[in-house]
């Protein structure tokens, strides 16, 4: 075989092989392609199967609360409010404050109520004038009663919700024990600070200025507390919820197992001579 000849036969080998590589070159990136686009349309699918799944689940205490919700608004509510006719809000300052308050009896019925205090400025000018500004600053709305004692008097004003808290500012003690002319007597239906004591009446006197925001309505009649806290005015509408509160069923430190609370405190006008019972 000539010399020629040769060359020629390996420049045709040489040209099929070429061809050869160029079309398995060309078929490996048509299956890579096929597979590019079958692992696209897999995941399409697996991703429009998960969207409603995952939609779900993110959505599924919204959905819980949404129930609860429905059911919550479903259960009646009790009502023991105060006649709108009866009184106007009021953005000034005055002697009658109103809580609203709600609570779930032991039989689950639930309750939301106004009590209103007439506020005594006579006897306890400073105790007043300290729950007025808390009142005006919204500083009770949504604390609960921690502390509840049924005959004897229910407790409520702390921010801790556990008998530790209170205000920024603590203020004098007016009863007699303090030096201070306070006639009013702890009988039922009326609102007086709760402050921090002690046993004996000497330990005692060491806190007789610790009042701040705290405070309790009396249940039952307990004058044996007279000349020794601060009795600042009574209720004169809503001893029902006060009642209601102070038969809730309470933990081993007398804190209702249910919450019983103050959605809002604000004042308000009396339209009339003397609010009804």
């Amino acid at each position: 075989m000539s010399k020629k000849k040769q060359e020629q036969e390996e420049q045709l080998r040489r040209m099929r092989e070429e061809r050869k590589q160029a079309e398995l070159a060309k078929k490996k990136q048509e299956n890579r392609l096929m597979w590019i686009i079958i692992c696209a349309t897999l995941a399409v699918v697996v991703i429009a199967a998960a969207i409603p799944i995952l939609i779900s689940s993110l959505n599924g205490n919204e959905a819980d609360t949404t129930t609860e919700a429905e059911d919550l608004s479903d259960s009646p509510i009790k009502y023991d409010l105060a006649s709108p006719d009866t009184y106007v809000l009021s953005e000034e300052v005055t002697q009658y404050v109103k809580l609203n308050v709600s609570y779930s009896d032991d039989n689950g019925q639930r309750h939301n109520g106004d009590i209103i205090v007439k506020l005594d400025s006579t006897n306890a000018p400073i105790t007043v004038a300290n729950f007025q500004k808390l009142v005006g600053e919204g500083f009770y709305d949504g604390l609960i009663f921690h502390r509840v004692i049924e005959g004897f008097m229910i407790q409520g004003g702390d921010p801790e919700g556990n008998g530790t808290g209170g205000s920024d500012e603590e203020i004098e003690g007016e009863f007699s024990k303090n030096g201070v002319d306070n006639k009013i007597s702890h009988k039922r239906g009326v609102i007086s600070m709760a402050r921090q004591g002690a046993q004996t009446d000497a330990q005692d006197a060491l806190y007789y200025n610790t009042a701040s925001s705290q405070f309790f309505i009396v249940h039952e009649d307990s004058t044996f507390l007279d000349g020794k806290y601060a009795a600042f005015g009574e209720v004169v509408f809503g001893m029902t919820s006060v009642d209601g509160i102070a038969a809730m069923t309470v933990n081993s430190v007398s804190k209702p197992l249910k919450e019983a609370k103050i959605v809002s405190a604000v004042f308000i006008n009396y339209l009339g001579d003397e609010f009804p019972a």
